[in-house]
């Protein structure tokens, strides 16, 4: 019988890390995450993996040991919020940039062959950034730094991500970007709609419309072209605040805020991307399930994941599985 390597997700979410590896070839057997509704989501779609709803900090390392066995494996996503870009205000928790540290704790007890560390490129700006990796490697990991871009791996979204690779018997290589065309919100209009019962639009310009909306839309309609579809942030953004369909999705965050409009032939109409439409835009597959919860929170889920399948060139290139490319369902279709 095939052995397959044992992975632990620590701060696991709803499961893009371990969906991703799971693809690659790796048998997920545990995960562990602060937030009820993440560790709910992921048990969803690792049914045989043993999950804690505990702060890491909260959690003996050895007890995992004991619960899980040998581990060959461990992905982490530390919280990233206090080393984003996105947090244009406040101050910085330094308690939530710690939790990094907590990826040496358990790897110091687990021992894995491998780990994957993933946080927003920022990270590296962390005066403790150094301090940490060098803890890593005096466990005896050699160890690469790389910064990807989830659209150069089948996934129609821009979303940017430090990966920290982590192999304890030889250097990690960086895992190779798909060939071909690159995947647009073309790809993920519609996914998910049920045609007996479609999404309900309404007209994009009206009386109570936000005037911050009505002179993006004209902005776009612009610079586009009359009868042109496109998509609209309907909360603040950088930028000119529109993406056309023919580009991939600027980077997801944890609330609802893109409006996708078309035209009609006669007038624009507009609704909200759906959570089918935004977790396509992760790279979910089909398959991957989500709990029964307020809208709200899988909005978090999906915009604090992983995407699915730069993990999973992430971990094939560390564990050197057979597999060629991704299955089909990741990969643009002409």
């Amino acid at each position: 019988m095939k052995k397959y390597p044992r992975c632990f997700d620590l701060f696991c979410g709803v499961g893009g890390s371990s969906r991703g590896a799971s693809l690659a070839g790796v048998e997920v057997v545990g995960g562990l995450d602060a937030w009820d509704v993440a560790t709910t989501a992921f048990k969803l779609n690792f049914s045989q993996a043993k999950v804690w709803t505990k702060r890491a900090e909260e959690v003996d390392p050895y007890e995992v040991a004991s619960e899980l066995g040998s581990v060959d494996l461990m992905l982490a996503s530390p919280e990233c919020t206090n080393h984003s870009l996105a947090k244009t205000r406040g101050v910085r928790s330094e308690a939530s940039r710690n939790t990094a540290f907590e990826v040496v704790r358990f790897a110091g007890v687990l021992g894995p062959r491998w780990i994957v560390v993933e946080n927003v490129p920022m990270m590296r700006k962390w005066y403790r950034y150094h301090e940490w990796l060098s803890q890593i490697r005096s466990l005896g990991y050699k160890t690469l730094e790389v910064v990807l871009n989830a659209n150069d791996f089948g996934v129609p979204q821009s979303r940017v991500r430090l990966f920290i690779l982590c192999n304890r018997d030889k250097e990690p290589s960086t895992p190779q970007p798909l060939q071909g065309d690159k995947p647009t919100i073309l790809d993920i209009i519609g996914v998910g709609e049920d045609v007996n019962n479609p999404w309900e639009f309404r007209p994009l310009f009206y009386p109570k419309r936000a005037q911050r909306i009505v002179n993006r839309a004209r902005l776009a309609i612009e610079r586009l072209g009359r009868g042109v579809g496109f998509i609209l942030a309907y909360h603040g953004s950088r930028g000119p605040g529109f993406i056309p369909l023919n580009k991939p999705m600027r980077t997801l965050t944890t609330t609802s805020r893109w409006l996708y409009v078309r035209y009609n032939g006669y007038d624009y109409e507009s609704r909200m991307l759906k959570i089918p439409e935004l977790a396509k835009a992760m790279g979910f597959p089909l398959e991957h399930k989500f709990p029964d919860v307020p809208n709200q929170h899988k909005f978090k889920l999906i915009g604090n994941a992983v995407c699915p399948p730069v993990m999973y060139a992430i971990v094939s290139s560390l564990i050197g599985s057979q597999n060629e490319q991704l299955p089909a369902e990741h990969v643009k279709s002409d």
